[in-house]
């Protein structure tokens, strides 16, 4: 198995930097687009746990659009192979000391690049 095949790395990398404009900008529609459309996937957030893609989009849908900015740091993007990845990656929001913590399983579906797991917390300092 090859680890960070370079094409395979800026695939993720692209999807992953699309990901954050749509999260931050609370482009619901393009947030719900790189979810896994499926029963199978899961979102646990900093408040919520999600099963399934109809409970991921009411949340997007519901999720108040304000204080969605955020700065990354130490994102750490890896692949497996051709068709799978992870991304982590730290953040912080302005007015809070919590630094935040995102995980992310990515697949390469028929469809394109999915998250089909992901994960959200938050830590005191």
């Amino acid at each position: 198995m090859i680890i960070n095949d370079p094409d395979t790395l800026a695939e993720v990398e692209a999807v992953f930097r699309q990901y954050e404009i749509a999260l931050v900008s609370n482009d619901v529609d393009t947030l719900d687009a790189l979810f896994w459309h499926s029963e199978h996937v899961i979102r646990y957030g900093a408040g919520e746990n999600l099963y399934g893609h109809d409970e991921i989009l009411a949340f997007r849908q519901g999720r108040p659009a304000k204080g969605l900015a955020r700065d990354l740091r130490r994102t750490v993007i890896t692949t497996f192979g051709t068709d799978h990845a992870t991304a982590n990656t730290e953040f912080t929001r302005d007015g809070t000391e919590r630094i935040g913590r995102q995980s992310h399983s990515w697949a390469r579906l028929p469809e394109g690049w999915r998250i089909v797991a992901a994960h959200v917390s938050l830590m005191t300092v």
